[in-house]
């Protein structure tokens, strides 16, 4: 074969080539349709496997990388006060996560988004740099924190809503609301004592996300979250809030160590305030100390003092042994019983029964009891809830003490009659009162608010109770250890104390808890206050000085918030001339 250039290439007979003119075995055609028909096998087997056997397996893999179960977090039962302010409540905030996976930041945007975190550059690079799934960064920030990290346009970070309990009554009501742990659950005081009313039931939302992480789909069913209960207290949030800076005035003013208030309803024994100072912001809990978070009208126990000296005197009257005119032998101001030396600050020949709670005798006391069998004294201080674990919603109420009457001494009796040698709570000497405040019954008391008057067990007799009224009226008033108590427009009456505190074995000769105890108006009381001072150091120590001032300021603010009408001349009290308080005995 040629071509126009005059080349010629030589032509080739594929014929007769050797390669193609032998003959192919018959056996390699076949094992070509085998290893095709084996391949189709295969990929027809494998096919069947993932589409029937294996696919609930590879649904449920693709499900946990699309496929998300969200939490829808219940809403937390709000907390109210009796006129139906807000003691605690629930917002919903972001909790900030990153899909380490899908993640990407600059070393810049890194660092701004660990300022806006509060964290450090290298706290957030340990918390991200080798995870592979979802990182929770920081729970619970505010609004503007989010939106700030939002900014910065960052792949794979996310939010999640939780809630955070806000306390908008702060310190004041801090002992009485209490607060819950970052997950919501109740750890201290009204939110962990109805932890079971307060929580609500969770819901779920389950989602398809994108590989971002944004949500782009529902699947299925959504649960609905059942939030919890709410709870109404008896608290009344202004009288609470007055209790707690008079309290936490004379505290300092006295260079104390703690003090308590307790006010208590008592038509209905409903608690209107429960103070202590020290106390603290159950929203910022950095730092706290035991301190302040103990609710030491409830948890404290102490010798209640001459705050006895009524309850004593009042089963003498109603049993008749004595008289309000009968006249006690109390010189020359001591009284040998066994071991002990009773004494009075200021001896007195002879005091009348009225006299011995005016001028609150210890010796006068003593000999009143010593004229009882220790039976009866042990069940009226029993009946009155001394060592009874009082009967009420809340964690840390303490017992006290009351020894068995049998173990009783002749000096453990006379002791008693003025308050040492058996211990009890603010909490409970206030609930003592109302036997007094109530013609002779004595109430349960509450920190729920209640609507209907509440039943009591009738210990005294009721004119009795009025009796005692009127003793405690003139230990407010001119001549008694509590004229500082007076209050503007209303009558008050009430027993001022004062202990040694306990130190080992022993008492301390320069450390002291002054109390005051009273009612008002007291001809028919409407409230009982009862305050605790602990350790005054700035010169006065007596519960006349320390704790009647208090109590007059609280009973005078809280009658008038109830609306409850003076029932005394305020122009009269207006210009009567200040009256001398005189010092107290034990």
């Amino acid at each position: 074969m040629s071509r126009g250039n005059g080349t010629s290439v030589r032509s080739v007979n594929y014929a007769t080539s050797p390669l193609l003119a032998s003959k192919t075995p018959p056996w390699r055609s076949r094992f070509v349709v085998v290893l095709v028909g084996l391949a189709f096998a295969v990929l027809l087997g494998r096919a069947v496997h993932l589409q029937i056997w294996a696919s609930d397996f590879y649904r449920a893999q693709g499900e946990k990388r699309f496929v998300h179960k969200l939490k829808l977090p219940a809403s937390r039962g709000r907390i109210f006060d009796r006129n139906g302010l807000v003691l605690a409540t629930s917002v919903a905030l972001p909790s900030v996560q990153v899909d380490a996976k899908t993640f990407a930041a600059d070393t810049a945007q890194r660092r701004a988004m660990a300022r806006a975190l509060g964290m450090s550059p290298a706290d957030l690079g340990q918390r991200l740099d080798g995870a592979t799934g979802v990182v929770t960064l920081r729970r619970l920030v505010e609004e503007p924190v989010w939106r700030e990290i939002q900014a910065l346009g960052l792949k794979g970070v996310q939010e999640v809503r939780e809630y955070k309990r806000r306390y908008p009554e702060g310190e004041s009501a801090a002992h009485v609301v209490g607060f819950t742990n970052i997950d919501d659950r109740g750890q201290e005081g009204i939110e962990l004592a109805f932890q079971g009313q307060l929580e609500g039931r969770s819901g779920a939302r389950t989602v398809v996300r994108d590989r971002l992480g944004r949500v782009i789909e529902d699947v299925g069913d959504q649960a609905d979250p059942v939030n919890g209960r709410d709870i109404t207290l008896s608290v009344d949030s202004k009288v609470q809030f007055f209790a707690y800076q008079r309290v936490r005035d004379a505290v300092q003013q006295n260079r104390a160590k703690a003090g308590s208030v307790v006010v208590l309803d008592v038509q209905t024994g409903e608690v209107l305030a429960l103070a202590n100072y020290p106390s603290y912001d159950p929203a910022e809990r950095n730092n706290l100390t035991g301190g302040q978070m103990r609710n030491r009208a409830l948890t404290d126990v102490f010798e209640p003092g001459s705050t006895m000296k009524p309850l004593v005197v009042a089963w003498a009257l109603d049993t008749g042994r004595v008289k309000a005119d009968t006249v006690i032998h109390t010189a020359p101001g001591s009284l040998v019983v066994g071991p002990l030396v009773v004494k009075d600050a200021h001896p007195y020949a002879a005091l009348t029964v009225q006299e011995v709670i005016q001028k609150s005798s210890n010796v006068g006391a003593a000999r009143i009891a010593m004229q009882m069998p220790a039976r009866e004294l042990w069940e009226l201080f029993s009946n009155i809830g001394y060592g009874q674990k009082p009967q009420i919603a809340f964690p840390g109420a303490v017992t006290g003490r009351l020894k068995p009457y049998k173990n009783w001494r002749p000096v453990e009796q006379a002791t008693m009659a003025y308050g040492y040698g058996l211990s009890a709570s603010l909490l409970q000497m206030a609930r003592a009162y109302t036997v007094l405040a109530r013609d002779g019954d004595v109430i349960p008391v509450t920190l729920l608010r209640q609507d209907q008057p509440a039943v009591g067990l009738r210990v005294l007799k009721p004119e009795t109770t009025r009796e005692i009224r009127r003793m405690l009226q003139m230990a407010a008033g001119p001549g008694g250890t509590g004229p500082k108590a007076q209050t503007i427009g209303y009558s008050v009456g009430g027993k001022s104390g004062t202990a040694h505190k306990q130190e080992g074995k022993g008492y301390a000769s320069n450390k002291y808890r002054a109390w005051f105890v009273g009612m008002a108006p007291i001809g028919t009381p409407r409230i009982i206050v009862a305050v605790m001072v602990d350790e005054p150091s700035a010169g006065r120590h007596f519960g006349g000085d320390v704790a009647a001032p208090v109590f007059s300021e609280v009973v005078q603010q809280t009658l008038r918030m109830m609306n409850v009408a003076p029932d005394i001349d305020v122009k009269a009290q207006i210009s009567a001339k200040p009256l001398a308080a005189e010092l107290e005995s034990f």
